[in-house]
């Protein structure tokens, strides 16, 4: 099947999904677009929303509907790196046997992620970005395709770990959730307080996705639009030439390079989703505030001022 073909199916294999997906989550397209992206190209996401905007939900429907194997870990405190990852037991004949932990899956969804140890989040750290987890001096690789989707709470900070930037570099996406608008939220209570389950049908499997994240890597890109990605990450960098005065004033530290990676690729998979056999310009800013968000470091006269990082992201824009 040639790639121009294959544009075309995913475009109508996207609409689909999405359409299952609405048959649960009522709303939040920008979020469920995001989060299709980042699996489209291979990355990660970080949802961040207060209780109750349905995030466990989302990511169960949209494994369900994509055919992959889901699984769920509640980041807790107390909880500790063998409790992801697996450990070693000794079986009947006193060999040491390895059992595996919830990191093994295709879907990882790590429930608010920022409740646990810096010890027990970088446990993850190898799994997101090697796709392998080494336990006693023996490397163990994940199936593919393999993607972690982390929630976040924004409120309740007391007894919270933040994630430190190495951390949030490896997501490609920083999702946030808004609350619904009312007529959303009509829906919402007439769906769930009625005694109708909903089914959803599985439209993937997992070899058609690598196939899916393969076609996105082969889609050409012009020098132009590249050469847009990197300035535009440039520029939220203070201190270097391009940087505008206002980035100066208000942000401590700017996007690495992994940004502008993530730029095109993100540009790649969302000319692809709509029909396009190429990105432009466009399609880089439609993606660059979820890509930014997370790797702009604001400072206190920012925070005095009450300028937001998607403040900053729409001015460079």
């Amino acid at each position: 099947m040639s790639d121009v073909v294959a544009v075309e199916n995913l475009v109508q294999k996207h609409q689909a999904l999405k359409s299952e997906i609405a048959k649960v989550i009522i709303g939040q397209e920008k979020v469920v677009d995001q989060i299709l992206l980042s699996i489209y190209t291979g990355g990660h996401s970080l949802l961040i929303g207060v209780p109750g905007l349905a995030k466990t939900l989302m990511v169960n429907t949209i494994a369900q509907t994509l055919g992959l194997d889901f699984k769920r870990i509640q980041f807790t405190p107390d909880l500790m790196p063998s409790d992801i990852l697996g450990s070693e037991v000794l079986d009947q004949n006193r060999n040491f046997k390895f059992i595996k932990g919830p990191v093994f899956g295709n879907i990882i969804l790590a429930d608010e992620i920022n409740r646990t140890p810096p010890k027990t989040q970088s446990a993850l750290l190898e799994a997101m970005q090697e796709k392998a987890v080494t336990i006693a001096g023996h490397q163990y690789k994940l199936e593919m395709p393999y993607f972690v989707l982390a929630t976040q709470n924004p409120i309740e900070q007391e007894g919270t770990y933040p994630l430190p930037e190495a951390q949030l570099d490896r997501f490609m996406f920083a999702i946030e959730l808004k609350y619904p608008s009312i007529d959303e939220e009509v829906e919402v209570v007439k769906s769930t307080t009625n005694d109708e389950v909903v089914k959803v049908n599985t439209l993937f499997n997992a070899d058609e996705i690598i196939a899916i994240q393969h076609l996105v890597r082969r889609i050409p890109v012009p020098d132009n639009v590249i050469d847009y990605a990197v300035r535009l990450v440039n520029k939220t960098r203070p201190g270097t030439e391009s940087a505008p005065e206002f980035v100066n004033n208000f942000v401590d530290w700017g996007a690495g390079p992994r940004a502008s990676q993530y730029l095109v690729l993100g540009a790649k998979a969302h000319a692809a989703v709509h029909g396009k056999f190429s990105p432009d310009i466009e399609d880089v800013r439609a993606v660059a505030t979820g890509i930014l968000r997370h790797r702009i470091l604001k400072n206190y006269k920012a925070e005095a001022e009450d300028i937001s990082e998607e403040k900053i992201i729409s001015e460079l824009l």
